[in-house]
């Protein structure tokens, strides 16, 4: 599949808009004109009970995403300055899976980290039906304050946001897609930034037998509905918990002791962890390895997917080991910054002269030479 991919992407960058034209009436069946227009913005409609329900799902994610602060970091050393300049992304992609379910979620969840960090540009990309874009999509959009939308999906979406050919070229792309999508920004990374390669999705239930069996078997089952490929997993003290639970698609894995369940957690590193445990707070510092942890029956997945405020974007197929939730620092950029006093300057210079000579770099050497 990667070679499939590549040679698409290939053939986008050669042939530009052509093969735009030509990948999207394949894969889509649509071909153009691609951008949505102020015509169609400004038509968007839904029903008044629909908008307050984005409306005030938008504000909860804002409110969460609004704690992440963002600024330069400066300190004082004797006569000398240092510290970190923080700036946004100017532009960035944010991908919308045109798929079975239309995920206005994915939309609010990007976009809200980005404006709070001060991204300039947003781009989105969103499959149409015959040309026509769901209507929440350009609703969200609107209220969100973008008005840059495509009718483009799939690789050539991709590429398009990478390359700038039915668009200005973006500098970083958000959200996640299908193995095809996937493969398409692991081709891409370096020409352009990737927020993750998102695998299929994934839950984790740790369970001490406490919790009603109806919580876990649901909560299981709602990330199954993400895919053939998702997984579900039951962690758990309790074998009369794992003979309850029938389905196939679940794997059960019986500990002796809750010590033993995290163990299996932090080996798995799942996307979402759901602790149904008594005192689930007791056991927090030992969770190395998830994207997201909720504590307790009323803390599901699906709420956290939805409405909790906090980012559904996470890390999957055990990178949770490195990589963390989408947040608003991942709009930003650091720089280091750096004002050196020439009295400290010339104090410390025997040792990048020091170390110029043992990496045998004489350009360097001099440079610091040079300054008396």
């Amino acid at each position: 599949m990667y070679d499939y991919v590549q040679s698409i992407l290939e053939d986008i960058k050669e042939n530009g808009m052509k093969a735009l034209l030509k990948y999207s009436e394949r894969f889509d069946g649509f071909s153009g004109p691609f951008a949505v227009s102020p015509q169609e913005m400004l038509q968007a409609s839904i029903n008044p009970q629909d908008e307050a329900v984005i409306d005030e799902i938008i504000q909860r994610v804002k409110s969460y995403h609004s704690r992440q602060e963002i600024k330069s970091i400066f300190y004082v050393h004797e006569d000398s300055e240092y510290g970190l300049l923080a700036n946004p992304i100017e532009r960035i992609g944010i991908y919308i899976p045109s798929g079975r379910s239309v995920l206005v979620s994915t939309l609010i969840m990007t976009a809200i980290p980005a404006i709070l960090a001060g991204v300039s540009e947003i781009a989105v990309t969103c499959g149409s039906a015959g040309g026509a874009v769901n209507p929440f999509i350009l609703y969200t959009a609107k209220k969100l304050g973008i008005h840059e939308l495509y009718k483009i999906s799939g690789v050539q979406a991709i590429a398009d946001m990478a390359y700038g050919i039915n668009m200005r070229k973006t500098e970083k792309i958000f959200g996640p897609g299908n193995a095809y999508v996937t493969a398409a920004k692991q081709c891409l990374y370096g020409t352009v930034g990737i927020d993750c390669l998102a695998g299929p999705s994934e839950v984790c239930v740790l369970a001490d037998g406490s919790s009603q069996l109806e919580y876990i078997m649901s909560d299981l089952q709602a990330q199954l509905e993400h895919g053939d490929d998702s997984r579900a997993y039951l962690i758990t003290t309790s074998s009369e918990l794992c003979r309850s639970i029938e389905s196939t698609r679940i794997t059960k894995i019986l500990c002796s002791t809750i010590e033993e369940c995290i163990q299996k957690v932090n080996e798995i590193a799942p996307e979402h962890l759901e602790l149904m445990v008594q005192t689930p707070e007791k056991y927090l510092p030992y969770i190395r390895n998830a994207g997201a942890v909720y504590c307790g029956d009323y803390s599901p997945t699906a709420a956290s997917d939805y409405f909790s405020g906090s980012n559904h974007v996470l890390p999957t197929d055990k990178t949770a080991r490195f990589s963390s939730v989408l947040t608003v620092y991942d709009f930003i950029k650091f720089s280091s910054y750096v004002k050196m006093s020439r009295r400290e300057f010339l104090e410390f210079r025997h040792l990048g002269i020091r170390m110029s000579e043992i990496e045998k770099m004489a350009a360097h050497k001099k440079s610091l030479e040079v300054r008396q």
